[in-house]
Formats: structure tokens, sequence, C-alpha cells
């Protein structure tokens, strides 16, 4: 496992983030080991998607997509790997858009009416509030998350720990 740079077995670890506690599960994300993640499954209740920026899209990102959607879990993604040169977060994004035709959201934005029209074009619910208000309730925005209609987009360095306690905070307000 550690040769190869994979989990190859489901292991868990419990975060704490103030009032909420997350059990992370990290399942196997290579093809070869898809059953054992699939047996995972059945007790999320949401899931973390991480996507290398090098890489992009693979063939067993795809499978793991397929068996996310097949189990309804709300997902929200990490591209993670952007300080390795030819890391490219826009890009990494459009492949997901092209490759699963969803609504993935960037939500390192620096427009926030960007942004909120983003988030609009993903959930007809929201996009009425948006044109009556101009502005999008956070629990609007968990609600969309979690039923289905928004992929929800963050970005950093796992490894130099840049973007992960903006995740991890996202997470913790973003979950219902």
């Amino acid at each position: 496992e550690r040769e190869r740079g994979i989990t190859i077995f489901s292991k868990q670890a419990v975060l704490n983030l103030g009032e909420t506690y997350i059990t992370l599960l990290d399942t196997p994300g290579h093809i070869d080991f898809s059953a054992e993640t699939e047996r995972t499954l059945s007790v999320l209740d949401y899931a973390i998607l991480v996507i290398s920026a090098s890489d992009g899209i693979q063939s067993h990102t795809k499978t793991l997509w397929e068996l996310l959607k097949k189990h309804s879990i709300p997902t929200f993604v990490f591209i993670n790997k952007l300080d390795l040169q030819g890391s490219d977060k826009t890009r990494t994004i459009e492949e997901l858009k092209n490759d699963f035709n969803e609504n993935f959201v960037d939500f390192c934005y620096s427009n926030k009416n960007e942004f909120y029209e983003n988030i609009a074009m993903c959930d007809e619910d929201i996009m009425h509030s948006y044109l009556e208000k101009g502005r999008i309730e956070t629990k609007d925005i968990a609600r969309a998350i979690y039923m289905g209609n928004i992929y929800p987009c963050y970005s950093g360095s796992a490894l130099k720990m840049e973007g992960v306690e903006e995740f991890l905070s996202a997470i913790n307000v973003l979950t219902c």
C-alpha cells in the first residue's frame, strides 16, 4: 500500500470541528479495490472526492463517481496538489463538469456575485430566492448540496495544509 501510494483498505479517523464530530473514512481510490469502497458507501452521510489537479480525472475517479451517484451520496470535491507544476484548478473543474455533466461549483471564489450566479444556476429554488433577494442563504446552499443539486469544489494542497482549514470549516457549515 505504501509502496504504490494508494489506499487499499478503508481506514477511519475522527475529526473534531467544534461541536461537530466527523468520522472520516478513507477508502481505496484505485479501481482494483472498488468493492471495498462500495461496502463503505452504505454508512456515509456525505463524501469527499479528492482529485489531483496535476493528474485530472482518472478512470477510477469515474468509477467512484458512478458509485456515489448510485448511492445518492452528497459529495464535496477537494482538488488537491495545486502546489505541483502543471496543476490547474479551473481545468479540473471544467473536466468534472464535462465528464460527469453535473453542477460542480468553485467555492473558492473571488467574486461573490459570480459565485451566487453559479449557485443559482444549479437549483431552481435558489434561483428564485436569489432573483428576489439578491443573496443566497447558507441553509439553502446546504440543502442543495444535500439534495445533490450542487457539488462544491474546494482546492489546495493537503500536503502543505493549504486550503484544508477552509475546506473543513465549510463542511462544518454546509452539512445538514
